[in-house]
């Protein structure tokens, strides 16, 4: 069924389709530049804010420059901070599945920094004819969901993100091109940030639970102690009822509210080539409950 959305009477309406009653929806007929009316990216941004991903197809109009173009009407690009980006571009990051571009653990991106991007825009540009789906989970809900004796424990606690970490151990399977990436490409320069795991969005107002595969420890907690703690939360995350799956084509794109997800890119499509291109828009220095921001470590 066809769901509307609009901000105010001047705002128009857009083809929102629901994928699940939580989180993901399909965007139809509208085609993304960066001359698209004020009003209509003001109806894409409240979208993002409701379904915490959005999804369009056949958008095979957009090449990087237009990629680009389209994010910037979203916010300031920010590049990563430690990958190369894309010649010719200002800020897009190319994963490539030949050249160590799995990101098959559950994560929202780049949290080892304090001010993580708020958006993040991803094009499919090479995908395999079976498999390479992304996973994406509402940590909205996710939090909502927790029984109140584990929402008052998440709402005390920070964890220490970082992108130098066991790489071995969380990707066992990994090849050795992967490996030699991780080494001398995205761990090259060592970030370690607090968190609190409880951020108050600073737009809906929601809490949302920030982990994932970037957190080092629990502050205050034994490691052993930390990690079981962290399991508990982040098994409430990715629990089926809060996410969304996406079977991409070429040239899709999808635009997610990177403070209120966690994603995965689904590792099963064996030897065949996936490419995809992302630019991430800048973010915010996230808030706790407790009103105590983040802060860098190292």
């Amino acid at each position: 069924m066809t769901q509307h959305e609009t901000l105010t009477p001047d705002t128009p309406v857009l083809d929102a389709r629901p994928i699940t009653p939580v989180i993901g929806a399909e965007i139809r007929g509208i085609r993304l530049s960066g001359d698209l009316p004020e009003p209509v990216v003001s109806a894409l941004k409240a979208l993002v804010a409701r379904h915490k991903v959005l999804f369009f197809r056949d958008q095979d109009h957009l090449d990087d420059a237009g990629q680009e173009a389209f994010a910037k009407r979203l916010g300031d690009l920010v590049p990563h901070p430690t990958q190369h980006i894309r010649e010719g571009t200002s800020s897009l990051l190319e994963l490539d599945s030949d050249h160590g571009g799995r990101a098959d653990n559950w994560h929202t991106d780049v949290t080892f920094v304090p001010a993580y991007p708020k958006y993040s825009v991803l094009r499919g540009v090479v995908i395999p004819e079976t498999g390479g789906d992304t996973i994406w989970a509402n940590t909205a809900t996710a939090y909502d969901a927790l029984p109140a004796a584990l929402k008052q424990l998440a709402d005390g606690l920070r964890a220490v993100h970082s992108n130098a970490y066991d790489y071995a151990a969380l990707r066992p399977k990994a090849t050795e091109t992967e490996t030699k990436h991780y080494k001398e490409v995205f761990s090259s320069t060592a970030f370690q940030t607090e968190h609190p795991v409880v951020r108050v969005h600073p737009e809906t107002g929601e809490r949302t639970l920030l982990l994932g595969s970037f957190v080092q420890r629990i502050s205050g907690l034994s490691r052993a102690d930390g990690q079981k703690i962290y399991e508990i939360f982040q098994e409430h995350i990715t629990a089926p009822e809060h996410t969304v799956r996406w079977q991409w084509q070429p040239n899709d794109v999808a635009i997610w509210d990177n403070r209120a997800t966690q994603h995965v890119a689904v590792n099963d499509y064996g030897d065949a080539h996936r490419v995809v291109r992302r630019v991430t828009i800048d973010g915010d220095i996230p808030v706790g409950v407790d009103g105590r921001e983040s802060a860098a470590l190292a």
